[in-house]
């Protein structure tokens, strides 16, 4: 079989129109210890801010799950007609990275299936997330490519015009494909997503699982423009990483040789549970059809800056903040916890 890129396929930007949002309903009590009934609330405003603009597809383990969501959603008064539901067990709740990548051409959509070991196997068992791509291929009847590494959604950003921005501190890791050298992995980035260059960055911020994510440092808000996070304090853990980040950013150019248009976020206060830092960010936000929601963590002097940011890059979209402190102790966000499903 080809390669997507091979065929034509490309994975779009995600500010390009979706079909659809997939997730996967949170239930595994050990990724918010103490803490997985806060988290219901948040996520099912999350769930009816997007199902404004769109569809959105939600694994579930089983009927029984399937009724406590509705509960959950009907609490929120989200709106039902624009909610599906799918009876595909999953381990965790984290679509973005082990939900299916979703790629186009001019005629057809398609799945990559990348493989995943739910970030370097610290969280055993993987076997049900790692099957989602499979199921919902079969569902929606679109072909299956599979390129046999490891790769999570959370870790590669689009500009939608070839362009894929990624960390060496997660890709590179020994971790995910200790077989692979940077050059093959990105082969197999161009290959399977589509683009034509690929950007690294270093480290990612204090807190993250994932061994330092792109979707909670720098994503792309349109064609040759980022926001990226830094930290004010020069004695917090984030400061010197993030900034230098930043001058990673400032020296890219876009294949037509002008530069990468770079927007500062700050970073929020930050956020501990339980004497642990939380990977807190504006950066985790998803972009929905009408809306682009944004995690916020009651910071009463930088939620509201990041908002106005956000706001001033997205002006075709409402920027709606909803508070992102309970669900964070999971280790992720709005973001993490969501795909998009394109339209041709």
């Amino acid at each position: 079989m080809k390669t997507p890129k091979a065929a034509g396929f490309r994975f779009p930007a995600e500010w390009q129109p979706h079909t659809s949002t997939w997730l996967s309903w949170p239930h595994n009590k050990d990724s918010w210890p103490g803490k997985i009934g806060k988290v219901y609330q948040p996520y099912s405003e999350f769930i009816k801010a997007v199902a404004q603009g769109e569809l959105v597809n939600i694994n579930v383990a089983d009927s029984k799950m399937e009724a406590f969501a509705k509960k959950c959603l009907a609490e929120v008064k989200a709106d039902f007609n624009q909610i599906k539901f799918h009876h595909h067990p999953t381990n965790d709740a984290w679509c973005r990275d082990h939900g299916p990548s979703f790629v186009i051409n001019a005629n057809e959509k398609a799945i990559v299936n990348w493989r995943y070991n739910a970030w370097g196997g610290k969280y055993p068992p993987f076997d049900l997330d790692n099957q989602i791509p499979r199921l919902i291929s079969e569902k929606l009847g679109l072909k299956l490519f599979e390129p046999e590494i490891i790769m999570e959604g959370g870790s590669v950003e689009f500009n939608g015009e070839g362009v894929l921005l990624t960390t060496t501190s997660c890709l590179l890791n020994p971790n995910r494909n200790p077989d692979l050298n940077k050059a093959q992995i990105e082969t197999k980035l161009k290959d399977y997503y589509g683009v034509n260059e690929i950007w690294w960055i270093g480290d990612g911020i204090i807190g993250d699982d994932t061994d330092g994510h792109i979707d909670d440092i720098t994503r792309f808000v349109n064609r040759n423009t980022v926001v990226t996070v830094l930290e004010a304090n020069e004695s917090d853990e984030n400061y010197q990483p993030l900034a230098e980040n930043l001058e990673l950013l400032k020296s890219f150019k876009l294949p037509d040789g002008t530069p990468l248009n770079v927007v500062e976020l700050p970073m929020p206060k930050s956020v501990v549970y339980d004497n642990q830092r939380l990977p807190a960010s504006y950066a985790n936000f998803y972009i929905a059809n009408s809306c682009v929601v944004v995690p916020t963590y009651g910071d009463q002097h930088n939620d509201p800056m990041a908002l106005e940011i956000l706001r001033s890059v997205f002006k075709d979209r409402e920027v709606i903040g909803i508070n992102s402190t309970d669900i964070v102790w999971g280790l992720g966000s709005f973001h993490c916890l969501s795909q998009q499903e394109p339209e041709l």
